[in-house]
């Protein structure tokens, strides 16, 4: 285990316990619930207004979903290649460090702990929240405290239930991912009627208006894209999943081709039931539609809509905590992050340091520029990640992959071009100062690479520190499992 100056074990600590690893209790069920769970979140009954408020009319609207389906697949079956090349948990920290070197790979972990994923935490639990704080508020805006509370339970929930059981996290995953699955079916029955009974005047030139901007375009596949955000989930626990050389592409493949088949069906329901206006001014789409269709019942759309983004935050957290723990595996952060729970084998120290960041980022958070600005970031790394499959395609040939996850070098440069124009098309069409103070933000990460990896200052405060936590947490390093 690499160690680095100051966040290295403390002296009288036992270094790594004999067999001590996370297991692999991921089957193709689970897989195929994280993906398609995380996936489906609080985005398809919040990201339809502002897809469609972007990019002007219902027709384009239905590109941009089918699009950003296709840009999810194609990007998940290049990370099936690299996670079947590169078989450790971490996703895009681990594939970096592994092809473009150690200050890229601290680069993007130090942005991803600190702003990618608990933006990406704080959106789904503001979403949660809204949903569960609606009902209560009927007719107007429920206050940003009262949320920001919810959100904060919500958060602090799910971090105990990731710290507790592996398998419990497991458990709610397949269990809120039926019930998305229901929900989305209930949405998509719903409208199929009504589209049935005659109700077609939405889809009347459905092209009228659409807004053909580059930034316009930008940002309506930024907030599509968020809906689809969990593609890559399985590769930040590839360790965890069972035969991942077979059950990741299979578990990736089934889990998007469905989600893209309910988003494109439930968007059909929303603009049946809807007017373009009164979807774009709704606050909550799914209530709305629930309102129009289910009358007094309603209120079950909120209630389905809050369990749904429940579902989506836990795998959230399932895959960020496992990112935090590689990267202190590896020596990028202190060690006490890269330690496991001795009896319920689960990276509870690095859970709760995610935790801990997202319940910070929550404080000034709001739902429209957390996407925007998590997108742009995370499309920056989704770069850099497909330029690294690339390099590995063209340079290193010989490395074993099944040939059933060996895609074609056109798919990762296609969907580097797309990476490309979403980092850099808002910028060029509207420069918008927030995104300087992002770029600077992720540079930031390198001057800190410099003083506390390169030349391992750090303070000798870390080694009390570390036994202190390492005692109190019963927490123990853990070996790779491969």
């Amino acid at each position: 285990m690499s160690t680095q100056c100051g966040w290295s074990l403390p002296t009288g600590i036992e270094k790594v316990p004999q067999g001590l690893s996370l297991k692999r209790e991921v089957g193709i069920i689970g897989a195929v619930s994280f993906i398609a769970g995380t996936m489906i979140g609080s985005g398809i009954f919040i990201s339809p207004q502002y897809v469609l408020l972007a990019i002007g009319s219902p027709g384009a609207s239905f590109v941009i979903w089918a699009c950003c389906g296709l840009i999810a697949m194609l990007g998940g079956l290049c990370y099936a290649e690299l996670g079947t090349i590169i078989p450790e948990s971490g996703g895009e920290y681990i594939y970096m460090l592994r092809t473009a070197g150690k200050v890229t790979a601290f680069v993007f972990v130090f942005s991803f702990i600190s702003v990618m994923r608990p933006a990406s935490a704080t959106g789904i639990a503001l979403s949660c929240a809204e949903y569960v704080v609606a009902p209560f508020y009927s007719g107007c805006a429920p206050p940003q405290l009262v949320l920001k509370c919810v959100a904060a339970v919500v958060i602090l929930a799910l971090a105990l239930v990731n710290c507790l059981s592996v398998r419990l996290a497991t458990g709610i995953q397949v269990v809120t991912m039926a019930i998305k699955a229901l929900t989305l079916a209930v949405i998509i029955l719903g409208g199929a009627v009504m589209l049935f009974q005659g109700n077609t005047a939405n889809f009347e030139d459905s092209f009228d208006g659409t807004n053909v901007g580059v930034k316009a375009i930008g940002i309506a596949f930024y907030q599509g894209l968020w809906s689809y955000d969990g593609w890559n989930t399985l590769n930040y626990l590839t360790e965890e999943l069972k035969r991942p050389e077979v059950n990741l592409p299979r578990a990736l493949v089934i889990a998007i081709s469905l989600v893209t088949g309910l988003y494109l069906l439930v968007n059909v329901s929303y603009l049946t039931v809807m007017t373009p206006k009164e979807l774009m001014s709704s606050t909550a789409v799914a209530i709305t539609w629930g309102n129009k269709v289910l009358g007094s019942w309603g209120w079950i759309m909120s209630l389905a809509a809050a369990l749904s983004a429940f579902g989506s935050l836990n795998g959230t957290f399932f895959s960020g905590g496992r990112v935090c723990f590689v990267a202190a595996r590896e020596g990028h952060m202190p060690d006490i992050l890269s330690m496991a729970h001795v009896h319920r084998l689960t990276p509870s120290p690095a859970l709760i340091f995610t935790t801990v960041i997202s319940l910070v980022v929550l404080i000034p958070g709001d739902f429209q520029s957390i996407v925007n600005y998590f997108s742009f970031t995370a499309w920056f790394f989704y770069a850099v990640t497909l330029s690294g499959l690339i390099y590995l395609k063209i340079k290193k040939p010989e490395l074993p992959r099944p040939y059933s996850v060996s895609v074609p070098i056109v798919l990762p440069i296609l969907i580097l071009l797309v990476a490309i124009f979403l980092v850099l098309a808002p910028i060029i069409d509207q420069p918008q100062i927030e995104y300087l103070y992002v770029a600077l933000f992720i540079l930031s990460g390198a001057i800190v690479y410099v003083p506390f990896i390169h030349f391992k200052l750090c303070p000798g405060m870390f080694d009390k520190v570390t036994t202190f936590l390492q005692l109190f947490l019963e927490v123990a390093p853990a070996e790779k499992n491969l």
